[in-house]
């Protein structure tokens, strides 16, 4: 596509890769030298009440930037990929119109994908009987089913995510199939990618999950099931919260819990980053490197000013 086309496109900023590994602070960083705002893109930060469990940005951490599909939905209910495309292109023409950068950053690599136009999100309605079935299997026996009846949607799914287990297969059920890559993509992206050496993340995996301990994630877990979220939903949320609901109804104690969930996370960040090692688009950087980050953004943003 030439220049004069990518021209005419929406310029966003999007931020990628593993958990704890600064993307968070970079967006923060970003918006405020470019007059941005930040778009959240993590499929359990939408939810109220998710707060230290999900990892979300507390208000002294903003710094001021407007945030945008924080606390969007209620944890009782399910909030699909569909509901956060929606939103999202809805937020980013808002921040446009207003002549500001939006800035997508989070972890949920389906959802940043969906809403630059990666992979298409096909209108495929809920078949509620064939859910009620895939439900009674676990997670590994959902991911082999995948596997077997679409290698290609399997290689670049989280196996350990029911939902999306469930969502895929239920697409495939109908449509053979899942699509993907669309040929026209929607926005102008500049893709920056953020990453740790192994151990140094691993460390801020620890340190992080340790701190959310201290500052009460067990208590927000209690007021959670105290406002009637079930422990199955619970669970079906994922990692923090699939962990905690396990302690909360006494099956593994606290330590047991914060080695079982540090071991979980580990592994959560190596997926994410296979994930997005397949997007030769990404330039990866350090969390240190915002300097160098801020010009090659600036050098991009006049290149496309002038093309």
């Amino acid at each position: 596509m030439d220049s004069m086309a990518y021209n005419k496109k929406q310029k966003i900023v999007v931020i990628v890769g593993p958990t704890s590994s600064g993307k968070s602070a970079l967006a923060v960083e970003l918006a405020r030298t470019f007059n941005g705002e930040v778009v959240s893109a993590d499929s359990r930060q939408v939810f109220q009440g998710l707060d230290i469990g999900a990892g979300k940005i507390k208000k002294r951490e903003m710094r001021g930037v407007p945030h945008h599909l924080l606390d969007v939905a209620s944890p009782k209910r399910i909030f699909t990929a569909h509901d956060f495309l929606r939103r999202a292109q809805k937020v980013v023409e808002d921040i446009a119109r207003r002549g500001k950068l939006p800035i997508v950053a989070g972890g949920t690599g389906f959802y940043i994908d969906a809403l630059v136009g990666r992979t298409i999100l096909p209108d495929v309605s809920p078949n509620h009987s064939l859910r009620a079935r895939l439900e009674t299997k676990s997670a590994e026996q959902l991911f082999a089913l995948l596997k077997k009846k679409d290698p290609r949607r399997a290689k670049r799914i989280d196996s350990h995510n029911k939902r999306h287990l469930i969502r895929a297969l239920e697409i495939i059920n109908t449509l053979g199939k899942v699509p993907t890559i669309r040929n026209r993509l929607p926005y102008d992206v500049h893709w920056i990618g953020i990453t740790l050496p192994r151990e140094e993340l691993y460390k801020n995996i620890h340190v992080r999950l340790l701190s959310r301990m201290r500052e009460g994630m067990v208590a927000e877990a209690r007021r959670l099931r105290a406002c009637g979220l079930s422990s199955k939903r619970m669970e079906a949320l994922g990692l923090e919260y699939r962990a905690l609901a396990r302690h909360l109804e006494g099956k593994v104690g606290r330590a047991e819990m914060i080695r079982e969930l540090e071991y979980d996370i580990r592994h959560y960040a190596k997926r994410q980053m296979t994930y997005w090692r397949r997007n030769k688009t990404i330039t990866w950087f350090l969390p240190k490197d915002t300097e160098r980050i801020e010009k090659v953004v600036e050098e991009w943003i006049t290149k496309r000013r002038s093309a």
